[in-house]
């Protein structure tokens, strides 16, 4: 029996998750939470064998928040469900500690083949992925601009993608406006750009944004 604590701040995506689960007699709902807190509490509570992570949870960032459980937790599987493609952040959910990432919309029977597979102890990620991990090991690291970015300037450039202002940003991240500006400025010169509109151009080129 694996038992699994999901994590997700809509109720109504908790309680789909849980159905879902409900069918599979060797998967055991133990907890669930609604932002970052809840999910630290319920860790350190219940102690489960897997944690289902949404990549959107108030409180901290997904890949910090991920960071922060993969450190406190390290023999502990964690399967990434998100509503972003996996172009956007799978490679770096992978990097960061995940086992394994899979987009909400993917069909139940996936989303259970996904639990088992991160449960036994495996790597679970779409066959496009998996060809993509094959490539980078080949080509080597950073072979896109976006890719010589931190976690944060990545989030940050994504949010500036979206036309998300500096002060939204901040909110969203927890962080100040002029801390917002500063990764900003260090977006563009890694990535070597001059204003908003070529990332946003680059962004969508790539489908990095919705």
């Amino acid at each position: 029996m694996t038992t699994i604590v999901i994590a997700d701040d809509h109720p109504v995506v908790r309680k789909g998750l849980m159905e879902i689960l409900k069918g599979s007699p060797d998967l055991e709902v133990v907890g669930e939470a609604a932002d970052a807190q809840e999910v630290l509490e319920r860790l350190k509570e219940l102690n489960p064998e897997l944690l289902l992570l949404d990549l959107s949870m108030p409180g901290a960032t997904g890949l910090e928040l991920l960071k922060d459980v993969r450190h406190g937790y390290p023999d502990m599987s964690v399967l990434v469900i998100s509503i972003h493609p996996e172009d956007q952040y799978a490679i770096r959910v992978l990097k960061a500690g995940a086992a394994g990432y899979i987009e909400k919309d993917s069909a139940p029977d996936i989303l259970v083949e996904a639990i088992r597979a991160v449960a036994s102890g495996h790597k679970f990620v779409s066959p496009t992925l998996a060809e993509r991990l094959a490539e980078e090991l080949v080509a080597g690291p950073a072979r896109q601009p976006h890719e010589l970015l931190s976690d944060r300037e990545y989030e940050v450039m994504l949010m500036i993608a979206v036309g998300r202002t500096p002060s939204d940003t901040a909110k969203e991240l927890n962080l100040s406006v002029k801390t917002i500006n500063t990764y900003r400025a260090r977006v563009l010169e890694k990535m070597r750009m001059r204003s908003n509109a070529e990332i946003i151009r680059y962004a969508v080129e790539r489908n990095l944004v919705d």
